[in-house]
């Protein structure tokens, strides 16, 4: 486009030129003539070409007027006069943050909201998005090339300001998070939508309470830790006394066994074997036979 300017503005200038009665200022008109031609021709040509770089597309616009026509990647024929609007479609991040060199936007760019119990908690997100393909025209002509500004932004801590009101700032931290962010994530997803972006994902990086509520749940959890510890305890203890009580269960019911199981010839055979197995042993000893059920025995090695 810029050739062909140039081009008609030195087929202007020769045009003067050449009504001029002087010669150097004839001939001058003469060389324009010449070459402006060639520099229409040259812009021409080179205009009817576009490349559009690896995950990008173009959008066509003649005089004001959006072509729904989609250039993909790759050379593309196109109109001389049509401006092309490139768009990335690849995943683009938005990142609010406070800290200042972190976000999108440098400087505390944190979302702070109020929560249902009244208190202020600040949150880091993080929106991973991508322009649709197909969209990018109708994004050019209602939204324009800042739909970071104009829809990513606002949309977002919208979205997480209404939901969270509905969360005390504990649960917010602890228990509902996941919740939170589905709720989030879904809110946000459908607004992208109707504007032509794809919400890909949404990551709550950092919620930070107030210092009070932290110490509070703090001891909270320190409390739940010892009373589980406790309860462990307890437990091992109950299953030690049932250990003991199965070990003398036990104890009690063979000394049963052998009060009721055993007769008076039983013990005395067992008395005469016990009497020859010491009497064969290689320990010189003196056993007395005495009126007693059992042997006296003496000396021995």
């Amino acid at each position: 486009m810029v050739l062909i300017v140039l081009g008609i503005i030195a087929l202007i200038i020769g045009f003067v030129l050449s009504k001029q009665p002087n010669d150097q200022a004839d001939k001058l008109g003469r060389i324009l003539y010449v070459i402006s031609p060639i520099f229409i021709l040259l812009g021409v040509f080179t205009s009817c070409f576009k490349t559009i770089e690896p995950g990008q597309v173009g959008v066509k616009s003649l005089f004001g007027k959006v072509d729904n026509e989609v250039l993909y990647s790759g050379l593309n024929f196109v109109n001389p006069l049509v401006e092309v609007t490139d768009f990335d479609v690849r995943t683009q991040t938005y990142t609010m943050s406070a800290d200042h060199e972190e976000g999108t936007v440098k400087g505390d760019d944190a979302i702070r909201i109020l929560t249902a119990d009244g208190l202020e908690v600040v949150i880091d997100l993080s929106v991973l998005f991508n322009v649709k393909s197909s969209e990018a025209p109708r994004i050019l002509q209602q939204i324009g090339t800042d739909y970071l500004d104009k829809i990513v932004r606002p949309v977002s801590r919208t979205a997480i300001r209404d939901n969270a009101v509905s969360y005390d700032a504990v649960a917010l931290y602890s228990s509902k998070r996941d919740e939170f962010q589905n709720k989030i994530y879904n809110t946000i997803e459908t607004s992208f939508a109707k504007r032509g972006l794809q919400l890909q994902q949404l990551l709550i990086r950092n919620i930070t309470l107030p210092a009070s509520v932290k110490a509070s749940i703090e001891s909270k959890i320190n409390a739940e830790q010892d009373a589980q510890k406790m309860t462990f305890v307890l437990q091992k203890e109950k299953q030690e006394a049932e250990r003991k009580r199965v070990e003398a269960q036990g104890i009690a019911d063979y000394q049963k066994i052998l009060s009721t199981g055993l007769s008076d010839k039983q013990l005395q055979y067992e008395s005469i074997k016990a009497q020859q197995a010491i009497a064969t042993s290689a320990n010189a000893k003196v056993i007395i036979m005495g009126s007693g059920k059992n042997p006296v025995i003496i000396g021995g090695n």
